[in-house]
């Protein structure tokens, strides 16, 4: 028989604060079992779907606890409160002892994700992230264009598979005759059970807005996560072996928010619905690890948020630099050096800026001697100096800000 789970029951009077945004170390997250919770942030970017008044049931600090980075909201007791404390070294128990509250943090983290990305989208990419099956076909007539006639024929089928009638049918069906010779699609239709997968590098294991079914468990190679956004390809993300994606898909049932590419030859595990409930309980580290990615996840796109606030463009490269290196956490020190993943251009459109604006901001940031860009990789000479750079423009706006904040008052 198995050992119970020791849960820890603590209580806060009427507004105590609970947690606070900033503070490093966050070792426990919190359920509430009785009473209400306001969740608040200094940079109060979009409004979330269900409100910031927390009721019981509802769980809060957890994208801090499980991601090891500093808490990204403050809570604070609207209500004599009452919760259940959850140490993250308990989190794997607890997905056995209570499946029921670790699937509604994992959907309710998946729900969460996909809101602040379709935000991001908007403030940054400057387009609706609401899925539309026809833009499969601009995705692969972007390819086309790039001479990358696999990924094209990839795209251009499923294309056709899921939107038969669509207003691009004829055109797609006349592209991929055209594109047959030269095109050798990976991996088009997965056989039924063949759960490992290998796919070269530049082949595309799936487009956005395509239909889901799976989530994926990189066992070796990488794997970049994209956007095709007014005709380019917009780098997300770089994942890594042990990284796992697509869970958004499988868990809401809603298409792919962005495509995948394999970034070296790779392997595979692809996990459907029943396999991944049956993991839930028999390989509670697996999913522990999901919640720890898409709290790392959901920590990055509040301070990519965050990052769109700044009025300054060159602060807000300093700032989008800065904000890699706590993603990565990597210790700044003075002196110390540091080669970024991406080049100027991914750097520009992490931000949002236009490529005429952003080119000129740029032009600006490289100014300081101790930023560089070494075979189209942006490389750092003195992580510190980024540290410090882009705290002062953060402190400058919060300055500028509480300026026309006394400003508006005085007017009314």
């Amino acid at each position: 028989m198995s050992a119970p789970l020791h849960l820890k029951m603590v209580n806060f009077p009427k507004d105590a604060y609970i947690i606070v945004e900033g503070k490093q170390n966050a070792d426990f997250f919190f359920i509430i079992r009785a009473g209400k919770v306001r969740i608040s942030k200094d940079v109060e970017v979009v409004q979330e779907e269900g409100g910031n008044v927390l009721a019981p049931g509802d769980f809060f600090g957890v994208v801090a606890t499980m991601s090891g980075h500093s808490q990204i909201e403050t809570a604070q007791a609207l209500t004599d409160v009452s919760l259940i404390s959850v140490h993250r070294d308990n989190y794997s128990d607890l997905i056995v002892k209570n499946t029921p509250v670790a699937m509604k943090i994992i959907q309710q983290f998946s729900q969460r994700m996909r809101f602040l990305d379709e935000a991001l989208a908007r403030l940054t990419l400057k387009q609706s992230a609401e899925p539309d099956i026809e833009h499969l076909y601009n995705v692969a007539e972007f390819y086309v264009k790039q001479s990358q006639y696999n990924n094209a024929f990839y795209a251009y089928y499923h294309y056709l598979k899921n939107c038969p009638e669509g207003v691009n049918t004829a055109k797609a069906k006349e592209r991929m005759e055209k594109i047959k010779p030269y095109a050798t699609a990976v991996m088009l239709e997965a056989e039924e059970n063949q759960f490992n997968r290998t796919y070269p590098k530049d082949a595309m294991i799936f487009a956005e807005v395509m239909p889901g079914q799976e989530l994926y468990i990189i066992q070796k190679g990488s794997v970049k996560i994209t956007k095709i956004v007014n005709d380019s390809e917009v780098l997300l993300a770089v994942l890594k072996t042990g990284d796992i994606f697509g869970e958004m898909s499988l868990i809401e049932n809603k298409p792919r928010s962005a495509g995948a590419i394999a970034y070296e030859d790779t392997q595979l595990l692809a996990v459907n619905k029943e396999n991944f409930e049956r993991m839930v309980t028999s390989q509670p580290q697996i999913i522990a690890r999901l919640t720890q990615l898409l709290a790392e996840r959901i920590w990055f796109i509040y301070k990519q948020l965050a990052n769109t606030l700044l009025t300054d463009k060159v602060g807000r490269l300093y700032d989008a630099l800065l904000i890699q290196l706590e993603r990565q956490r990597i210790q700044i020190r003075k002196g110390d050096t540091h080669s970024f993943e991406f080049g100027t251009k991914e750097l520009i459109n992490s931000v949002g800026l236009p490529m005429g604006e952003g080119k000129a901001a740029l032009r600006d940031l490289l100014k300081d001697s101790r930023i560089k860009v070494v075979e189209d990789k942006i490389f750092v000479s003195d992580i510190s100096e980024i540290e410090k750079q882009a705290k002062y423009y953060r402190k400058m706006q919060k300055i500028e800000q509480a300026r026309n904040q006394k400003r508006s008052r005085r007017e009314i």
